[in-house]
């Protein structure tokens, strides 16, 4: 098996599950690591060979990105007879190094796509796979609650819903992430964002005015505000089922249908004048304006507004 692309946290994932189930179903098996950029000659061949008792062995080889040329000739001979009880697991983070290799696991084994998630929809999959994976269920407000507060970096995301489920009982809900991770700028940003596109003009501006004044960064709410608008703007009159165009927009369908839900307050001038209003205080705080808190605020208004 090749894990291909540079998510380190996805690849180690699937690495212990490889382990596990090669121990499930061979309790005996026997597990070899090495790294292919010091590799010496003849070493895969060495563990590679059966085992007197007949045990398994799963052989996992790091850095194929920095593969030496001896580990480079060793695998692809490995691989025109590769051994009946040996799982070959090989770990490549990106590159051209050992193009040959990686085309010859291709044609031969299986490839694991180990990429960054940098989609929102992808991370709140993400989010919602762990919890279903350990039984557990949590609502969508709290997964889009949980993307925003700390979704920058998967082992930090894990980490966040490992917390959560393990200081909580039952179902989590937005309020549950509230309370662990209420105070990340990010967040502040969404409650702002969310408010606006609900309409609640006061409650927004309020919740905008509290946030600054606490020190937290005109540019990261700005940036909020803005994800929210281009989630309406994507569909803003679009017909079809949310799962299909949770498809052809790269949303999830959770997110389709919040979006849809906020879209009903906005004709197309009005969406027009909120994007407008927006890319002028995204410039604004952005270095263009003595005055960034009155830009975020008007755009703030502008959106909340809606067609009102």
């Amino acid at each position: 098996m090749l894990l291909s692309g540079p998510e380190d946290y996805l690849a180690s994932k699937v690495s212990e599950s490889i382990r596990a189930q090669v121990r499930t179903a061979q309790p005996g098996a026997e597990l070899v690591t090495f790294d292919a950029g010091s590799y010496e000659a003849g070493t895969l061949t060495m563990h590679a060979s059966p085992s007197l008792f007949g045990d398994w062995k799963v052989i996992e080889v790091a850095g194929l990105a920095q593969m030496n040329d001896a580990f480079l000739v060793d695998a692809l001979a490995y691989l025109t007879d590769p051994a009946p009880d040996v799982v070959l697991v090989m770990r490549h983070s990106g590159g051209n190094r050992g193009k040959k290799l990686l085309d010859a696991i291709k044609a031969v084994g299986t490839v694991i796509d180990c990429q960054p998630l940098k989609k929102d929809g992808e991370k709140a999959e993400f989010v919602t796979t762990e919890f279903r994976l350990a039984r557990r269920r949590i609502d969508p407000d709290a997964v889009r609650a949980l993307v925003a507060a700390v979704g920058s970096q998967l082992p930090e995301l894990a980490a966040a819903c490992q917390q959560l489920m393990a200081d909580s009982a039952g179902d989590v809900s937005a309020e549950t992430v509230e309370k662990y991770y209420g105070g990340r700028v990010e967040a502040t940003g969404f409650k702002v964002a969310d408010a606006a596109l609900a309409g609640r003009t006061a409650q927004a501006l309020s919740m905008l005015r509290h946030a600054l004044a606490t020190g937290a960064d005109p540019v990261p709410i700005v940036a909020a505000l803005a994800m929210k608008v281009r989630a309406v703007a994507k569909v803003h009159g679009v017909r079809g089922s949310s799962m299909q165009l949770a498809k052809d927009l790269g949303m999830a369908p959770w997110q389709v249908d919040q979006a849809r839900k906020e879209a009903q307050r906005f004709s197309s001038d009005a969406l027009a004048r909120s994007i407008r209003a927006l890319a002028e205080a995204d410039a604004q705080v952005k270095g263009e304006s003595r005055d960034p808190v009155y830009a975020v605020e008007r755009a703030v208004t502008v959106i909340a507004l809606g067609d009102g």
